[in-house]
């Protein structure tokens, strides 16, 4: 009997064939989710890991909790300066990386 192997696919082949190629509105609106997700992951926690409630960490920044909520869950889109000062208040260092695109 012959042997059958299976097919891998890269993540970027996945990519490319259910949600669309580089440079397509469809790929860049799901990049550009997945980076608001992964934020708001990071704020969530950062925010558990110095004992933080959204309450407590919205009164440090200036914010209701349902803005922090917002924050964590990606419902909204937030201006940079809101993301900055909750990682001030979170005591967190933030680096940005820009690339130029050819």
């Amino acid at each position: 009997m012959a042997e059958q192997t299976m097919k891998l696919y890269t993540l970027e082949e996945m990519l490319d064939r259910h949600v669309g190629e580089h440079g397509t509105p469809e790929r860049e609106r799901f990049e550009y989710e997945l980076r608001l997700d992964l934020l708001g992951e990071t704020i969530r926690e950062a925010r558990k890991q110095r004992n933080l409630t959204q309450e407590e960490l919205g009164k440090l920044v200036g914010v209701k909790k349902a803005q922090i909520s917002k924050l964590e869950n990606s419902l909204t889109d937030v201006r940079l300066e809101t993301i900055l000062k909750v990682f001030r208040a979170l005591n967190a260092r933030v680096s940005f990386s820009v690339e130029l695109e050819p």
